[in-house]
């Protein structure tokens, strides 16, 4: 944040490759000339990162230190701090963070944006040269937990649309980090057999496998139970929160409609899915556990035949 829009990596660039630098002889480095943000806008960032007790906030570019001390004032529960090129105002954001009583919660490093660590951060401030920040990209959707939401002045990060966008008094964007969800996955399915009446039905318990594809927090799946498939629909991912709703025939269970919620974990996914059985207008919902793995091959690929049956 707090950077002009000027990239001296460029101008650098050229003038490797004009004095007939190899590709190899010189070493990139990328940072932004310090222009602070207005207060106005700083105080927009602020609130619009939903600023949480436990947060740990960092600004990426942190010039004057301005964002992360107003975050601090805004709320005493956080935890903060920020990296920049530039000695002198690491200096000076750290005097200010002392004389602002807040230095036992922020502090400020001399450091490249691109050796700074996200892995604990909750919340991340960007204003940096366009370009820059989409070399960031990647650094923040390998290294942030997933929820984590990143605050732009604005400037966007490439294709990654934002999840949020408050146009008052020019553009300040937010991204919540997804969790990675493109894959293979199963789990299994209780079913009951509506065929039944009365009594205690019988319940199959059916694999499911399933494809999940992702660009961002846009997800697409589809998944296939015996020689049955079906495509979801409304599918919602929003950090590590992922739901959506599928509509399949299975066996036993005839027409069914499944409302999967859960929140993934790594490698696996955890909630509940809510089973409407179609061809038993008596039948309720039942809600059961949902416990899905990412697995590394899939059967939904093996052959299929022609039976229709």
């Amino acid at each position: 944040m707090n950077r002009s829009r000027r990239e001296l990596l460029i101008c650098g660039a050229l003038f490797a490759a004009s004095a007939g630098a190899s590709a190899g002889a010189w070493a990139q480095e990328s940072f932004s000339l310090f222009v602070g943000s207005p207060q106005f806008t700083v105080d927009r960032m602020v609130k619009m990162a939903d600023l949480r007790e436990g947060d740990v906030v960092i600004d990426l570019g942190s010039g004057d230190g301005r964002i992360v001390l107003a975050a601090a004032k805004a709320n005493p529960k956080i935890r903060g701090w920020g990296v920049d090129i530039n000695a002198d105002l690491v200096v000076r954001s750290n005097a200010s963070a002392k004389e602002q009583g807040v230095a036992d919660r922020i502090q400020f490093f001399h450091r490249n944006v691109f050796d700074a660590d996200l892995r604990e951060v909750t919340v991340i401030n960007m204003w940096l040269f366009p370009e820059l920040m989409r070399l960031l990209r990647p650094k923040i959707l390998a290294e942030a937990r997933p929820g984590t939401r990143v605050v732009s002045n604005g400037f966007e990060l490439g294709s990654w649309q934002p999840d949020i966008t408050d146009t008052e008094g020019g553009r300040v964007l937010v991204w919540i980090v997804p969790a990675r969800v493109e894959g293979f996955w199963n789990w299994e399915l209780p079913v009951l057999d509506v065929s039944q009446r009365g009594g205690n039905p019988k319940i199959s318990n059916l694999t499911v496998e399933a494809v999940l594809e992702q660009r961002f927090q846009v997800a697409e799946g589809i998944a296939r139970v015996g020689n049955r498939r079906g495509v979801f629909s409304d599918v919602m991912l929003r950090g590590e929160d992922l739901s959506f709703t599928t509509e399949m025939t299975l066996e036993s269970g005839g027409l069914t409609r499944q409302q999967y919620v859960g929140k993934v974990r790594g490698d696996r996914i955890q909630g509940s899915v809510s089973i409407t059985y179609r061809d038993d207008p008596d039948s309720k919902v039942v809600t059961v556990p949902w416990n899905a793995e990412r697995v590394r091959t899939s059967g939904y690929f093996r052959p299929t035949g022609v039976a229709t049956k």
